[in-house]
């Protein structure tokens, strides 16, 4: 299902073994357009450090205004990597995160450490071989040659300039992304400045570039679609609302993404 950004900011999450934090921020990929990480605050306990949390690590998640279960202790978030959350997030902190919790590596769907893939459980890896060793070094060097992996603020993005091909349409209001595939799917777009009340779906498809300097987006519709496309109504979207927002567009609508997709 479809899940908006703001349903998802603010909410509490609980570890194992007691109250974790909550939710302050997500980073997600531009160049993807998946949702990585979790930004969350985690209160007293752990002295109000703000720390990186994966949907790798999520085991449930109440929507009905309930919080986020982790499949982590808090010991485990206590001696995880420190981040600062007011740099970019580089590929070295990323390795070192997930060795930290023995989940795969996004970006080459295997764990460094187990050849076979996740497990699904979050715990240090164990009995490790010479050869085993050898192969996460040399996936570790082709890992850090591609560089920064351009995670980008949700918070941040809320409030771009979306610009049609033949001027702005709007700002962006809140994100659309899938719960199971932690995909980003959509920007809504609020339109108040041109068509006043209004609120319409961007796909993440559409996105020609996002200026991230100037705070905009640029997208392949004009002025004209967007006016006469289907109006967003939250915080339902069925499937049908989707295949003719694509239709109206003259697009076709892609499969829904799953876990193991996610790259």
């Amino acid at each position: 299902m479809l899940r908006r950004f703001t349903d998802l900011n603010g909410r509490s999450l609980g570890a194992l073994d007691g109250e974790m934090g909550s939710i302050e921020d997500a980073y997600f990929d531009d160049a993807e357009w998946a949702l990585r990480y979790l930004v969350v605050t985690t209160g007293s306990w752990l002295s109000g450090r703000s720390v990186l949390i994966t949907p790798d690590a999520i085991r449930g998640v109440e929507w009905d205004g309930g919080r986020v279960d982790l499949n982590l202790t808090r010991e485990q978030v206590r001696n995880a990597p420190d981040v600062e959350t007011d740099r970019p997030i580089s590929r070295q902190y990323e390795i070192a995160y997930y060795d930290h919790y023995g989940y795969p590596y996004y970006w080459t769907n295997q764990s460094a450490w187990d050849p076979a893939g996740f497990s699904g459980v979050a715990s240090a890896p164990a009995g490790v071989t010479a050869s085993q060793r050898r192969a996460a070094t040399q996936e570790r060097d082709v890992s850090l040659s591609r560089g920064d992996p351009h995670l980008r603020s949700a918070k941040e993005v809320v409030g771009y300039d979306i610009q049609a091909a033949d001027g702005s349409i709007g700002h962006v209001k809140d994100l659309l992304f899938d719960d199971e595939s932690w995909m980003l799917r959509f920007f809504i777009v609020d339109t108040k400045n041109w068509l006043p009340g209004r609120k319409v779906l961007i796909s993440t498809d559409w996105i020609e570039r996002v200026d991230w300097v100037n705070r905009s987006v640029e997208v392949t519709m004009t002025r004209d679609e967007v006016r006469n496309s289907p109006e967003y109504d939250p915080p339902h979207l069925s499937e049908r609302d989707e295949e003719m927002l694509y239709e109206h567009y003259g697009r076709t609508r892609p499969h829904r993404f799953t876990r193991v997709q996610i790259r």
